[in-house]
Formats: C-alpha cells, sequence, structure tokens
C-alpha cells in the first residue's frame, strides 16, 4: 500500500515509477489536485524532463551516493517545468535548463507535481528522526493528512483499520511502560504489522464466495474450492532461508524440521480434501510472447499424473485451455468456449468464418495523395508501412513510461537525437571559427537537460560529440556561404493511376555558383563494408526522391538541380538527373506503393540492399542480413513485422518473387549509387569509426 512506501521514506531511492505508482492511488493523485485524466500529462512531463530517481542531491547523499549530484533528480525536473512556464525555452538560469512543455492551462499540473515533491522532501526528513510511541502515532495521522485526501468508502475503511492498528499500539506500548524513542522502520512493522495481524473478529466465510491464502487447519468444506495461480515456480513456494538458519543446512536437518514446500504441499491436499463437487485449478499454460507451453505447478502435475495412472481418467476431458486473446474465434464457436463480450461476437458474425482469414481487395481513394516522405517511409519498410498504413497495426515495445536509472551512454536513436539538437540551425550560423564553441554551448544544453551521463562521464561524452559533429557542421556552414541565398521552392505534382505524387521541395539554395538543393542528415550515412566506405540506403532514400522529383519538375525556367547531402560522417554530392528517366523511375515507385498497399511485400531495406551489393553471394549475403550473424542480429530482430510473417530467411526465399520485389523497389537506387559521378562521397576523417543504427 501507499502508506507502506511512504513510512520507508529515509530508504528509498524514490525511483521515476515508484512516484508514477503513487500517483495512481487515487486519494494521494486528489489530495495534489490531479485527476485521472491529468496523469498521462504528468507522466509525459517527468519521462521528458529527465527524472530518473532521488528528490534531490541531499537525499542522494543521505543514501551514500551523493557523487551523483543531483542531476536527473525530481527536484532537477521540477525547477526545469517550473523554470519552462515561467520563460519558455529561454535560456538557462543558475544552470537550470528550461523545460518549455509546460504552459496554458496545464501549468497547474506542474504546481501540483512540486507540492507533492516538497511534501516528500520534508517527511523524508520527520521521518529519518527517531520519536517516542505517542510522537510516532502523531506523526503517523499527519502523514495521512499530508498525502491522502479520504473519499471513496473504501478508503474510509482503509483509514479506520490503519487509526485503529496504530491505536492498539499506543495501548501496547503504554501498557509495557515504554516510552524510549525508536527509529522509523521499526515503527513502521509496528505499527503495518498490525493491520495484518489475523484476529478472532475476522470472518472467515463471510459471504457466498470466500477469498482467502492457503492457510493449515483452516480448509473447511466447500462444494467448490478453487485454485488460482499454481504456476511452476510460484507454488510451493520459495522460502528466502537466511545464512543463520541452521535448517536450511542439509547436514544438519532432522526428522521433524519445518518445510516450507511440504507445508505447502499439505495445504494442497487439504484443499482437495475440502472440495465437496468441483475442484477447479489453474495456472499460465502458455507464454505471453511466443505461445510456447508452460508447465503448471509440480504438485499439479503429480496430481495429473495420478489421476490419468490409477484412474485412468482422460486429462484432456478434463483440462481446458483457454485462447490467450478475448477475441479468439474458439470463444463463439459451436460448442467452444463461453464469452460474454458481445462487441467481438458481433465483429465474427459480420466477418463470417470463411471471410475472416481473406484480406479485402485495396484501390486507392478518389484523388489519392503521396507525399515524397511517405514514399520514402514505404521504402524504408515497406512491411511496416503496409501494418501502419493498411491494418493500423504497431510492432514497438509498449514503454514503460520511463526510466529509473540515469544515462550512462546515448543509444542509437538519442545519438541522432543529440546530433539534431547540435547540427540543426537556430536563428542565426556561427562563423567557422566559431563552430567549436557554439557546439560546446550546444553540448552544454544537453547535459543541463540531463540527457547526458553523470558528472566526468557526461564531460567526456559531452567533448566526444562535439569532436564528432564539428567537420559535419563545417561542411554545412560551408555550404550556406557558397549558397547563401534561399531559392525558389519547387512544386511536385506527378499523377500515375489515380495516384497524385504531391509535395514542396523547400530546401533550395542559391548562390554565385548556381542552385542546389540541400538536405542536412544528423544521423550517420555511410556505413563499412570491407575496407570500403558505402552509403546507407535508408539515410539517403528522402535526397534521392527529392533529387528524382526536382528533375521530373524540370521546366524551361526550373533547370534539374544538383543536390548536397550532409551527414554525420559524410558529404554526398549528387549531380543533376535525367528529366524522362526521373519521371519513369517515380512511376515505377509509386506502382511498387500501390502494390505495397495491397499486401504485405517481402522484402527488407537492409536485406535488399545487401542482396544487391552481394555480387556473387548475393543469396548468402542476404541470409545474413535477414538472419543475422555472429554477435550480431539480423533486420528480422529489428523489425517485428517481418518476423511475424517471414520468422527467417529460410521463410522469406519461400516466396517466389522476393527477388523481384528487390529489383522493383531498390534497384533504381542501387544502380544511381554505383553509377560514378552521380552520388560523389567526401568521408570526415575526423570521425569516428562507429556505426549508428
Amino acid at each position: 500500500m501507499a502508506i507502506d512506501w511512504l513510512m520507508r521514506l529515509p530508504q528509498q531511492r524514490c525511483l521515476h515509477s515508484e512516484i508514477l505508482s503513487l500517483l495512481d492511488v487515487p486519494a494521494l493523485a486528489a489530495r495534489f489536485r490531479l485527476a485521472e485524466e491529468d496523469l498521462p500529462r504528468v507522466a509525459q512531463w517527468i519521462e521528458r524532463s529527465g527524472i530518473r530517481w532521488g528528490l534531490d542531491e541531499a537525499h542522494r547523499d543521505a543514501l551514500g551516493l551523493g557523487q551523483a549530484g543531483g542531476q536527473n533528480a525530481w527536484l532537477f525536473g521540477v525547477e526545469r517545468m517550473l523554470l519552462g512556464y515561467a520563460c519558455g525555452s529561454g535560456d538557462s538560469y543558475l544552470d537550470i535548463e528550461p523545460f518549455a512543455e509546460v504552459g496554458g492551462l496545464d501549468a497547474a499540473l506542474a504546481g501540483s507535481l512540486a507540492c507533492l515533491i516538497h511534501a516528500l522532501l520534508i517527511w523524508r526528513e520527520k521521518l529519518a528522526l527517531p520519536a517516542t510511541p505517542d510522537s510516532w502515532a502523531v506523526r503517523g495521522r499527519e502523514l495521512m493528512a499530508a498525502f491522502f485526501d479520504i473519499d471513496s468508502q473504501r478508503d474510509r475503511l482503509t483509514q479506520a483499520t490503519l487509526e485503529q492498528a496504530l491505536l492498539a499500539w499506543q495501548q501496547h506500548c503504554a501498557a509495557a511502560g515504554f516510552d524510549g524513542e525508536l527509529p522509523f522502520a521499526v515503527a513502521r512493522e509496528a505499527w503495518l504489522g498490525g493491520v495484518d495481524e489475523a484476529s478472532l473478529h475476522q470472518r472467515f466465510v463471510s459471504g457466498g464466495v470466500t477469498f482467502c491464502t492457503l492457510l493449515p487447519m483452516r480448509a473447511v468444506p466447500f462444494e467448490v474450492v478453487c485454485l488460482l495461480g499454481m504456476n511452476d515456480g510460484d507454488y510451493p513456494r520459495r522460502a528466502q532461508n537466511a545464512d543463520f538458519d541452521l535448517l536450511a543446512i542439509a547436514s544438519l536437518a532432522r526428522p521433524g524440521d519445518r518445510s516450507r514446500r511440504q507445508d505447502d504441499r499439505y495445504l494442497m491436499l487439504e484443499a482437495l480434501l475440502a472440495a465437496r463437487r468441483t475442484l477447479y485449478i489453474s495456472w499460465t499454460g502458455r507464454n505471453i510472447r511466443d505461445n510456447s507451453a508452460m508447465p503448471p505447478s509440480v504438485l499439479v502435475a503429480q496430481l495429473r499424473d495420478y489421476l490419468e495412472t490409477c484412474w485412468k481418467l482422460d486429462l484432456k476431458q478434463i483440462t481446458t485451455e483457454h485462447p490467450m486473446q478475448p477475441f479468439s474465434r474458439r470463444y463463439f464457436e459451436e460448442d467452444g468456449l463461453t464469452s460474454h463480450a458481445v462487441e467481438w461476437r458481433q465483429a465474427h458474425v459480420e466477418a463470417g468464418p470463411a471471410a475472416a482469414d481473406a484480406l479485402p481487395a485495396w484501390t486507392p481513394e478518389p484523388g489519392q495523395r503521396l507525399s515524397l516522405s511517405e514514399l520514402a517511409a514505404f521504402l524504408k519498410q515497406p512491411v511496416a508501412y503496409f501494418f501502419s498504413r493498411r491494418l493500423q497495426v504497431g510492432f514497438d515495445d509498449i514503454a514503460a513510461g520511463g526510466q529509473d536509472n540515469e544515462p550512462f551512454q546515448l543509444d542509437s536513436l538519442e545519438h541522432y537525437h543529440a546530433g539534431r539538437r547540435l547540427l540543426e540551425d537556430r536563428g542565426l550560423q556561427e562563423s567557422a571559427d566559431e563552430a567549436d564553441r557554439a557546439m560546446t554551448e550546444r553540448a552544454g544544453r544537453l547535459a543541463r537537460e540531463g540527457l547526458l551521463p553523470l558528472k566526468e562521464f557526461g564531460m567526456h561524452y559531452q567533448q566526444e560529440l562535439v569532436t564528432g559533429f564539428v567537420p559535419a557542421r563545417l561542411a554545412w556552414l560551408d555550404l550556406c556561404i557558397r549558397f547563401p541565398k534561399p531559392g525558389k521552392r519547387i512544386r511536385v505534382r506527378l499523377e500515375h493511376r489515380g495516384v497524385m505524387l504531391e509535395d514542396w521541395i523547400d530546401n533550395v539554395r542559391r548562390g554565385d555558383e548556381g542552385q542546389v538543393l540541400v538536405e542536412q542528415q544528423f544521423g550517420r550515412v555511410l556505413k563499412a563494408q570491407g575496407r570500403n566506405r558505402v552509403l546507407r540506403a535508408e539515410k539517403i532514400l528522402l535526397a534521392w526522391l527529392r533529387q528524382l522529383a526536382s528533375a521530373a519538375m524540370q521546366t524551361a525556367t526550373a533547370p534539374a538541380l544538383a543536390g548536397c547531402l550532409v551527414g554525420a560522417d559524410g558529404q554526398v554530392d549528387m549531380a543533376p538527373l535525367d528529366p524522362d528517366e526521373s519521371r519513369r523511375t517515380l512511376e515505377k515507385l509509386i506502382e511498387c506503393w500501390l502494390d505495397g498497399m495491397a499486401r504485405p511485400l517481402p522484402v527488407g531495406s537492409r536485406t535488399a540492399m545487401a542482396y544487391l551489393h552481394g555480387g556473387d553471394k548475393q543469396e548468402s549475403s542476404a541470409r545474413t542480413a535477414y538472419d543475422g550473424g555472429f554477435d550480431r542480429p539480423g533486420e528480422v530482430a529489428y523489425q517485428p513485422c517481418l518476423a511475424r510473417l517471414w520468422p527467417d530467411f529460410d521463410a522469406l526465399q519461400e516466396n517466389p518473387d522476393w527477388q523481384e520485389c528487390i529489383e522493383r523497389l531498390y534497384g533504381d537506387l542501387y544502380a544511381w549509387m554505383c553509377v560514378p559521378g552521380q552520388a560523389d562521397v567526401v568521408v570526415f576523417d575526423d570521425m569516428q569509426e562507429k556505426e549508428i543504427a
């Protein structure tokens, strides 16, 4: 319960997930004026403001972790929220970086969260001080008043139980004549232990259905006895033996010594004998991730073996396996299982058993529009695009809503966002001589936002980011000097088979050398292949499509333009393309998009490029890229949608048109990458040899 966690406050690390769990308690949320619909927004702010654990630096120091400082603590995040409300996305103040997402009518939520953290800071100090039983009784009542707003009948009953236990403890201490000081751990156990203590006044059979744990000598006969959660490893229960427990040492064990496992065997036997008409036993029989079979408790397995061997019972007739989803068709078939979910039954009735597995035909809507970014998203992962756009199904992992540990390093996505923060333009551009200083200031802002590791590790990582991204910044500034003025943006309109490819290309710049399309990629555009570096297809897709579109829209007054893509590790100079060939290529890609919306295409972008790069070993290269190699996962490990349809390369290869799909979708891109003079690469030598996915 929440009161138990609060009474342990001096020992708590106050993790991100723990405070969110506190806010899920309605009485506590109501005390700080947080409604249920406000909690998702508050959780989002908590995550994005960089809060991880610890109330403040003093709290961490009391836990012996003062070297971590105050970064990523709760006070760190709350101060960022309040400063963001006061000044928006302005400059930092006293090394506090504002969190600009807090504003408007929702700003009161930040004040409620600040009140909660302030209360936790006060009570952490109060509870850490020893006190007499009477003083602890006063603190306990004040604690409940400070953190809970009792409104419901259930909360009133809980409050009355806590008050009764607290009063009983005071009476026991008074009867014993004890008035010494006690630490919070002893007071908590004495108070809350009385809540769970069994009493003769508690009724065992209190209604039509009795819920209880298995206790010895309490097996009262019932018509129906249900044993729930009889999973392997959960029952018999595993005893946590102390090091000084002599009964746990096998060499010192004697007949008659208590054994928790033997007690549980006896309790199950009592429950079995107590059932007069029906004995119901359930366990988790399937893994929620891969649907693999999971065994029941060893006691249940022994009971099943005994019934099958001695009583000749058919276990299949007395065992019911429930589907893992409530919408399973087994619930609505004749002689099937029972379900009261009317909405799922109606769905099966409308679809019909014959058409349930068939995918309805898809045709584009009248006036269907397609943008270049949508076409690039399709080419990056056609199967994921089909699931998300056509079926509205996502395979992303469900996030836990934040992390409990401070950052120790940046993963691939975080590294990409850090590069975006360092490289993107904000207002006036600095000169080349000031690039290092400007990048250092931006990296310092990342540290003040809690995105980098703590202390010296963060300083080292900060310097590594600056050193790594300065060459890309210098290359971009050089382009801005060569082409200082913005050019006229290009309108893209290309109709094919009822689909209108429509977009604007607004990244045109002009200078004394003419006009050019400029692109900036905040990730790495190159990857190592043997001793050479090759372009990463998924990183240059959008730039290539814009190059094609600008050439396809060529007119007498707007000729095809050259392009330049600046990545984190290199620069790609792209020559102008032929207009007619570019138009045909775009029409072919629109055809592929139509096919990809009608069915999942058996292709993955990384596997396809490995196949095209493979030369004489195309299939083996594609297999390694899809399944993975030694100590390196393949594309199927990163794309759950591919694993759902084709769990390995052999399954993908069984599709007869997988090679044709590779050529249709990526053949033109690969040919463009391989033609000399079409895409010239300048590698930043100062970049580290490190591939970022």
